[in-house]
């Protein structure tokens, strides 16, 4: 049993790169203790290079960005899925267009559907209430949760669970396709792995959790 907890420790998991069977557990939900969706499966059939090897673990090992550059078809997605699949972590898969920005990546809010939903709101209780009970009507309007419009990007997510101490691999796919300003947009936010819901006030997601990069790093994405 020891020897089992030792291999499923998380600073232990590396990657090999040879298309073996996944010899981790996958991660489980701290909450529920059942398996997350988004962990890959299937066997990827990938066989990595020795260096790429390196390179990768070396990133999981700092929890710096990898980037990888290639002729198309030569197997850069896969490589995501091939470390999700041999480590066990969630799979969290971005891909980029021309009009992506960074923020994006983390969370999207839709205020046109908040504001149809408070329209439709209003109406219904103008015919529920009448004028004596306009207050209390006015302050549900004013504690109408704006939470349930926002959804987090798949970078989001990653952090969300990282608050959770569950690592992820993120998959940032066709960078080149951005905005000339997404890189830079992007690193800063690699870097902090914090941000908040502008429209949510104090809403907040962080995954180093007031701690350094090294203390928090086998949590991280």
């Amino acid at each position: 049993m020891e020897g089992y907890e030792t291999m499923d420790d998380l600073k232990l998991r590396k990657y090999e790169g040879q298309g073996n069977n996944c010899q981790y557990q996958r991660l489980t939900s701290n909450e529920t203790e059942e398996k997350l969706n988004d962990i890959p499966t299937i066997k990827e059939p990938y066989i990595a290079s020795k260096d790429l090897a390196e390179a990768v673990n070396d990133a999981l090992y700092l929890r710096r960005p990898l980037l990888l550059e290639g002729e198309p078809g030569c197997g850069k997605t896969r490589l995501a899925y091939s470390v999700a699949y041999e480590l066990g972590y969630p799979l969290k898969e971005c891909y980029i267009r021309s009009t992506s920005r960074a923020q994006d990546l983390l969370y999207t809010y839709d205020a046109v559907r908040r504001l149809y939903d408070l329209q439709e709101r209003s109406l219904i209780k103008k015919n529920e209430f009448n004028a004596e009970n306009k207050e209390e009507n006015d302050t549900r309007n004013q504690n109408f949760s704006r939470r349930q419009y926002v959804e987090l990007g798949k970078l989001g997510e990653a952090i969300e669970l990282a608050e959770k101490n569950i690592p992820s691999v993120v998959l940032i796919d066709e960078i080149d396709k951005a905005d000339i300003d997404f890189p830079n947009d992007l690193l800063l936010v690699l870097d902090k792995l914090q941000f908040e819901v502008d429209e949510v006030q104090g809403w907040k997601f962080d995954a180093l959790q007031n701690q350094t990069t090294r203390q928090r790093r086998d949590f991280l994405p």
